[in-house]
């Protein structure tokens, strides 16, 4: 009688590991941001099971970038910078620091302007009671950290004039340092037009001095920094793929 042969089928290759995601935030005194900023991490991990996660700070917090870098060794990460423009970190400092690693890497771009910003934005305001006023005397000053990089303020500019044209109301980029015009200046401007109804949309990522010092100068509602909104999450996944779509190997792949 013939010996009875279990049939096993074989195993299904296993995946390669997708390259990391490091997500790049600058840095804070402040422990809210650091707390802010790895609960943003722990929703994108729910997001994406499966991608490795990693936080880098370019300064102020650890881990910093650099020793995320080492940890990973010579493997293969995107890093995503935390940041809503362009600047001097996105433009020097995170490449600078990324090509002095063993791991193998590329940038992807900063998150603004995107309209998951917009949609971010425009959650927060209503948190803090946007709405129910009329357009005609409403206004928003959109607050952000400030820069003296062109393209940072460019990349602001264009971040107000997509909510400008969400909202239907005009709405001012205003820095808290390093450009112009400062929130109260913008606030000025707009009591000038006739506008009573000045809400502060808080363009940061996580809370700290810049964003406290901001929302103070508020004349009527400040709404919260952008924090965990799901959009964030899914934004840092988008630039994520993003970089991997646009790199040399996909591009060879895609002509082909």
């Amino acid at each position: 009688m013939p010996s009875q042969l279990s049939l096993v089928p074989p195993a299904a290759p296993r995946r390669p590991a997708p390259p990391a995601l490091v997500v790049v935030a600058h840095g804070s005194r402040d422990p809210r941001a650091l707390s802010t900023v790895r609960a943003l991490l722990d929703r994108v991990r729910a997001l994406r099971p499966g991608l490795p996660v990693h936080l880098g700070h370019i300064e102020l917090n650890a881990p910093l970038l650099p020793d995320t870098l080492a940890a990973l060794g010579d493997t293969e990460a995107v890093l995503v910078p935390l940041l809503l423009s362009r600047g001097y970190h996105v433009k020097q400092d995170i490449p600078e620091m990324a090509a002095a690693a063993r791991a193998r890497t590329r940038v992807a771009a900063p998150l603004g302007p995107h309209p998951h910003l917009v949609d971010a934005l425009e959650a927060r305001l209503t948190e803090a009671g946007w709405g129910g006023t009329p357009r005609r005397t409403s206004a928003v000053v959109l607050a952000a950290a400030g820069s003296r990089d062109p393209d940072s303020k460019a990349d602001t500019a264009r971040t107000a004039h997509l909510l400008a044209a969400r909202l239907g109301v005009p709405v001012i980029p205003a820095y808290a340092s390093a450009a112009t015009p400062t929130v109260e200046t913008a606030v000025r401007t707009l009591l000038a037009r006739g506008r009573r109804h000045i809400a502060l949309a808080s363009y940061f990522t996580a809370p700290g001095r810049f964003a406290t010092e901001c929302a103070q100068q508020a004349p009527w509602i400040a709404a919260d920094p952008l924090g965990t909104h799901p959009s964030m999450a899914h934004l840092l996944l988008h630039r994520y793929d993003e970089a991997l779509a646009t790199s040399p190997a996909a591009r060879e792949l895609a002509s082909a």
